[in-house]
């Protein structure tokens, strides 16, 4: 019942809703700048705009009001052209989830964050509240069912929450924004290619040349062994062995520990037959499992 009385107290239903809302529109008085006003006198004259435009764009212009002047009155009728609708988004998001939640305490949720974030609105499309509404339904959802300890999708912060269609263009703090990640993440890339190169220099020659026919010429791994005269499963095993290393080293420095990285010893051409045929690595001791 009461789900059903929020769909009957838009004050877009019944006759003359255009004249009546305009009404109530006047009745707020200096809560409304009067050039909102009049936008809104134009735009509930426009006889060519279906009621769900209507509703949009009168939203749209009620929602900057309140942007700018923070007061009850224009986000009181905010709340009463868009409960009916918004109602029925949160009813059925709800049910997608299977979730037995209030729909309207989800609603009370909704524009609880409405108000709260009225300075990410932006006015520029006559349906710019419905888009911007829609996402924080989404929102407020997925934030209700993880309070109530139920799984769904990963949710978003409202704070990191792209709310308006973007463009494509870039503003000038934007591409500072960006300039500045790419230098971050050069440096990051700097250091971890710097590491690795030094680390790499402390492996055992077969360990490099190993490495390098691989990663950097691209050779396969037949190819390879081939070149270094070992055994197809002996070179995996020191190729692996070798980016252990490396990222061992890597790690314990990034932890303020030494890197403890050494060569393994090379092998005396009977230990070198004799591995061969037991297929086993020709690394130190130290380095094996």
């Amino acid at each position: 019942m009461q789900i059903q009385d929020t769909l009957l107290a838009s004050p877009l239903t019944g006759p003359d809703a255009r004249e009546r809302l305009l009404g109530r529109v006047k009745q707020l008085g200096r809560e409304v700048p009067r050039a909102e006003v009049r936008r809104i006198a134009e735009i509930l004259g426009d006889e060519e705009r279906n009621l769900d435009e209507l509703r949009d764009a009168v939203s749209t212009r009620l929602m900057e009001a309140f942007k700018g002047e923070r007061a009850r009155g224009p986000f009181g009728l905010l709340y009463e052209l868009n409960a009916s609708h918004l109602v029925i988004q949160v009813a059925a998001r709800l049910r997608r989830y299977s979730s037995q939640a209030d729909p309207l305490d989800v609603l009370q949720e909704v524009f609880f964050n409405v108000y709260r974030y009225p300075h990410r609105f932006d006015s520029s499309r006559d349906d710019a509240f419905r888009v911007w509404s829609a996402m924080i339904v989404r929102n407020t959802v997925l934030k209700h069912l993880r309070s109530q300890g139920r799984g769904g999708r990963q949710e978003i912060p409202f704070e990191d929450l792209s709310d308006q269609p973007t463009d494509g263009q870039m503003t000038p703090v934007q591409g500072a924004i960006n300039a500045e990640d790419r230098e971050q993440c050069a440096e990051v890339y700097v250091t971890y290619l710097t590491l690795y190169i030094t680390f790499f220099q402390l492996l055992g020659e077969r360990e490099q040349r190993a490495l390098t026919l691989v990663e950097v010429d691209g050779a396969s791994y037949r190819d390879a062994a081939a070149d270094l005269g070992i055994r197809l499963e002996n070179l995996k095993m020191v190729i692996f062995r070798a980016r252990r290393k490396i990222h061992r080293a890597m790690r314990r420095t990034f932890d303020g520990l030494p890197h403890d990285c050494r060569p393994a010893r090379e092998p005396s051409s009977e230990s070198r037959m004799s591995l061969g045929r037991s297929g086993l690595d020709l690394c130190s001791e130290d380095d094996k499992l």
